[in-house]
C-alpha cells in the first residue's frame, strides 16, 4: 500500500502490510517491519530499521544524518522496535563512530510533535516524551520514563525508570529512578509516586522507594554514605537495587 506519489529507493526493505502515505521518501538502506504506517511528507533515510505496528505521523524524519559535524557519512544505524507512536515534526537521528554507532528505541513509546532524539541515544520501552522535548547525544532515558513538554536533556545524562521530568525542565544531570525532576538547571523535586501506584507498586514497596530517596536527596548524607545506609537500612528488592546501582554509576551527578 505504497502511494504513487512516494519515492521508495529499490534497495529499501519493506514488510507485508506496510502504508506508506503521499509524497513520503524512502532510502535505500530502510527496514521497515509490517503493519506499519508513513504518513505525508515524512523522510526515512540512513541506515533505519523500523519494527511492526509502528505509527509514524506526516512530516517526521527518520534517519537523517546526526547533527555532529564530526559524522562522515560512516555507516551507523537508527534502531526502533515495535508500536511506537511517532508525531509530526519529530526527529530521530541514528549514532556515530564516536558514539556506539547507533540509536536505539524500543516497544511503545510515544513521541509527541516536535520531540528530537539526537544520535547515540538509548531509549526504553513506554516511554512518553510530550511536545518539543529535546535529547542531546548519547542520552539514556530508561523505561516509562515521562518527558514533558519543553524540557531538555543534556547529552550524557541518563534519565531513570519511571521518572519524570517537570515541563520546561532543563536537565544537565542524572535523574534517578521514580523521581521528579523540575527547574532550570533542573533539581530533584520528589517521588513520582503517582506513577509508581499507576504502575502496580504496593504501598510497601512505595514506602521504601521513599526511604531510599529521602537518604539520597534530603538527608544531607554524602553519596556513598546514603547508597550504604540504604543496603543496611532497605529490604532489598529489584527496584532498590535497580536505585542504588543507577546512583553508583552517575559519572554527572545526580539530580539532588
Amino acid at each position: 500500500m505504497i502511494h504513487p506519489t512516494a519515492i521508495v529507493h529499490p534497495g529499501a526493505e519493506i514488510a507485508e502490510g506496510v502504508e506508506i502515505g503521499p509524497y513520503v521518501i524512502i532510502g535505500e538502506h530502510v527496514r521497515i517491519g509490517r503493519g506499519t504506517t508513513v504518513g505525508p511528507h515524512t523522510v526515512i533515510d540512513g541506515w533505519t530499521e523500523i519494527g511492526e505496528d509502528n505509527r509514524i505521523f506526516n512530516m517526521a524524519s527518520v534517519g537523517g544524518i546526526p547533527q555532529d559535524l564530526k559524522y562522515r557519512g560512516e555507516e551507523t544505524w537508527l534502531r526502533v522496535g515495535n508500536r511506537n507512536v511517532i508525531r509530526e515534526f519529530t526527529t530521530l537521528q541514528p549514532g556515530t563512530v564516536t558514539g556506539i554507532g547507533e540509536t536505539v528505541i524500543g516497544d511503545d513509546n510515544l513521541f509527541m510533535a516536535y520531540c528530537h532524539a539526537a544520535h547515540d541515544c538509548v531509549i526504553g520501552n513506554r516511554v512518553i516524551m510530550a511536545n518539543g522535548s529535546t535529547l542531546a547525544g548519547h542520552v539514556v532515558v530508561e523505561d516509562f520514563a515521562i518527558l514533558g513538554g519543553l524540557s531538555a536533556v543534556h547529552q550524557f545524562v541518563r534519565v531513570g525508570e519511571s521518572a519524570m521530568l517537570s515541563g520546561g525542565a532543563m536537565v544537565v544531570q542524572d535523574v534517578l529512578p521514580f523521581t521528579i525532576a523540575s527547574g532550570n538547571r533542573a533539581i530533584s523535586s520528589g517521588l513520582n509516586t503517582v506513577g509508581l501506584r499507576r504502575r502496580g507498586f504496593s504501598e510497601e514497596l512505595v514506602g521504601r522507594i521513599k526511604k531510599a530517596y529521602r537518604l539520597v536527596i534530603r538527608s544531607g548524607l554524602k553519596l556513598e554514605e546514603a547508597l550504604r545506609r540504604i543496603r543496611e537500612e532497605i529490604p532489598p528488592s529489584q527496584e532498590i537495587d535497580h536505585f542504588v546501582t543507577f546512583a553508583e554509576k552517575s559519572e554527572r551527578g545526580l539530580c539532588r
